[in-house]
């Protein structure tokens, strides 16, 4: 399966150092996460219970 990887449409231009890259893995394998600067560096694993967890702690404590 070819992971279609996407940068949040909150991250700045196309040359953002700071971005990562969200990507659906294979059904049931969650959530993928990649440095955006280094795609073939490889990824975190998220299932997508960890990833809504992360999402709400994002949330929670924005970043300014």
């Amino acid at each position: 399966m070819i992971v279609q990887w996407r940068r949040s449409s909150h991250s700045g231009a196309a040359n953002d150092e700071q971005c990562v890259e969200l990507g659906r893995l294979a059904p049931g394998a969650g959530i993928g996460v990649r440095d955006s600067k280094d795609p073939d560096g490889g990824h975190l694993t998220l299932s997508l219970v960890r990833f809504a967890g992360l999402i709400e702690q994002v949330k929670q404590h924005p970043t300014r």
